[in-house]
């Protein structure tokens, strides 16, 4: 994947299949690396499966025998200087973080993050999304819950909403990190 925010929508899709109803994201950006952790309540792995999960012929899937989003995420990672954990519990959920150094060559630019997110607001509306950012120049927060309470009964799917969740977050990344993640530029 040439992109982190496909990475983003690999292990997101991940926890959809795991049962997730709660999805976390969060990319900090600080002392030369990029950060990124995503968290979901779904049902989590067994040690088994969890010592096996970088090994790319080591799927849950039924469809296919190869499972490529974990071992490309964690071999990205340590290719730019970062590192990759990956910690989960039956029953609780997984926690994935991997980190990327800033400044390296190496590093896959961060892509679509903005899209990725509203597309899987859009096609799960049943899975509550948490996305945050930080660097030096901020922080933003965006939540599905606090805006399926501030909306009532309007849906989440709307063509509007969708388009200004899509929108706001473009912004968002922009701001947090268009003067340290050098492909922003606008």
């Amino acid at each position: 994947m040439q992109e982190l925010a496909m990475h983003v929508m690999d292990i997101i899709q991940n926890s959809v299949v795991a049962g997730a109803k709660l999805i976390m994201v969060t990319l900090v950006a600080e002392n030369d690396l990029l950060t990124l952790k995503v968290e979901d309540d779904g049902c989590g792995m067994d040690t088994k499966h969890l010592a096996q999960v970088e090994n790319p012929f080591t799927t849950s899937r039924q469809t296919r025998k190869v499972g490529l989003g974990i071992p490309l995420l964690a071999e990205a990672a340590r290719a730019s200087g970062g590192s990759f954990t990956l910690l989960s519990e039956r029953g609780k959920g997984t926690t994935l973080c991997a980190s990327f150094g800033i400044e390296h060559l190496d590093r896959a630019p961060l892509g679509e993050l903005a899209e990725t997110i509203k597309q899987n607001v859009h096609c799960n509306p049943q899975i509550d999304f948490e996305l945050q950012l930080t660097s030096i120049a901020g922080n933003y927060i965006f939540g599905t819950k606090a805006l399926k309470e501030s909306l009532g009964t309007m849906d989440l799917s709307e063509f509007l909403i969708i388009a200004w969740i899509s929108e706001n977050i473009e912004e968002a990344v922009k701001n947090i990190y268009g003067g340290i993640l050098h492909e922003i530029n606008s």
